[in-house]
């Protein structure tokens, strides 16, 4: 009996913590430099970032920042992620959490990639792992989405002027 209880406890386990990705990808006709540089400006995400509404903190690997996002007909949410990853001119990542790590953990990662013809692909991506993420899935692979979508095309926009 204790095996088995092991063994559905697992498959529950599973079924709940198991991970959901959104990514989503761009080619912004400008160089990496100019898209990061844009990208990092982060004092001005008000002025053209339809869902990051402001970034702040010490922008650094190991550092906590504040992160207020606000996807289309939602309410505004402000997080207060750890900086991963902070790669000039090629990645951005942080990992968040929702009240304790397994709830709802949000790794949140900006990917340049140097096509070599001044050209970037910009990736948006985020992985979701928690409990909540079965609740959550249609409104990630919804509103989230269009929020990246967004987001991925106003920063071609703006990286092109």
């Amino acid at each position: 009996m204790k095996y088995l209880s092991t063994i559905i406890l697992t498959v529950l386990l599973n079924n709940y913590v198991m991970g959901f990705e959104l990514k989503t990808e761009i080619t912004i006709n400008a160089t990496p430099n100019k898209v990061w540089k844009i990208l990092t400006e982060f004092n001005k995400y008000e002025s053209w970032n339809p869902f990051i509404k402001t970034l702040n903190g010490d922008v650094n690997v190991g550092e906590k920042i504040a992160v207020t996002m606000k996807p289309p007909n939602g309410k505004a949410m402000t997080f207060k992620p750890k900086v991963l990853t902070l790669t000039p001119n090629k990645e951005f990542s942080w990992l968040g959490h929702f009240l304790i790590p397994g709830i709802f953990d949000g790794h949140h990662k900006f990917t340049l990639i140097d096509n070599n013809n001044g050209t970037t692909t910009f990736i948006q991506s985020e992985e979701f792992h928690g409990i909540l993420i079965p609740l959550l899935k249609k409104k990630l692979n919804g509103d989230i989405r269009n929020s990246f979508i967004k987001m991925n095309e106003q920063l071609k926009r703006i990286s092109e002027l």
